[in-house]
C-alpha cells in the first residue's frame, strides 16, 4: 500500500499519484514550430491538418462522421516546465497560467475544436487547426453546441481583447527553443 501523501486544502489528504496517458494519434499539420502558428481555432480558419488515429483506436472512430466539429484534446509535447505566472500573447502584463491558454502549464494540455471534414479508415481530415505538425492526441470528443456552447457573463482580462485572436501567431515566448 502506498503510504504517500500530502495535505491539501480544508486538511483533506489525496494520494500521491502519477496519472498517465496514452495518446490515441497523432496531429498533422503544416505548423512545424510554435512561432507563427495561430493561438486559437478562429485564427486558422481554412488551415487543413489530419490526424492519425492508432490502430486499436480505430474502431472508437464508428458514427463520428456525423459531427461537423469535434473536440480536440492533446498533448503540448514541445514545452517543458512550468510558469505560474505568464505574459499570454494578448497583452504584455504577466497573469495567472490558469486565467490563461498559455501552453507552458503544469499539466500541458491542449484543447480545440475544429471542423471535421472527413473520416477515412483510420485518418481524420480537420480543418480550423491551430495545432503544432506532430502532437499528440490524447482524446477526442464530438461538439455539440446546445451542450459546449455557453454564454458567459464575463471574461476577466482578456475582455475587449477576442477580437485580436484571429491575427495573434505565437511568437517564442512559450517554447523551449526561447
Amino acid at each position: 500500500m502506498n503510504t504517500k501523501r500530502y495535505r491539501i486544502v480544508n486538511y483533506m489528504t489525496v494520494d500521491e499519484k502519477i496519472i498517465q496517458y496514452r495518446p490515441i494519434g497523432i496531429i498533422h499539420t503544416p505548423f512545424k514550430e510554435p512561432k507563427g502558428t495561430p493561438i486559437q481555432p478562429q485564427g486558422a480558419v481554412g488551415i487543413k491538418g489530419q490526424i492519425e488515429i492508432f490502430d486499436e483506436f480505430v474502431e472508437g472512430l464508428t458514427d463520428l462522421k456525423g459531427f461537423s466539429h469535434i473536440i480536440l484534446l492533446y498533448h503540448f509535447h514541445q514545452c517543458q516546465g512550468f510558469a505560474l505566472k505568464v505574459k499570454p500573447w494578448a497583452e504584455n502584463v504577466e497573469r495567472g497560467v490558469f486565467a490563461t491558454r498559455a501552453p507552458k502549464r503544469p499539466n500541458p494540455l491542449g484543447i480545440s475544436v475544429v471542423r471535421l471534414v472527413s473520416v477515412s479508415g483510420r485518418i481524420l481530415e480537420v480543418e480550423d487547426v491551430d495545432i503544432l505538425d506532430g502532437t499528440p492526441l490524447l482524446d477526442i470528443k464530438p461538439y455539440i453546441p446546445t451542450v459546449d456552447c455557453r454564454q458567459a457573463e464575463r471574461i476577466g482580462w482578456v475582455s475587449g481583447k477576442t477580437e485580436k485572436f484571429s491575427n495573434v501567431r505565437a511568437d517564442n515566448r512559450f517554447s523551449n527553443k526561447s
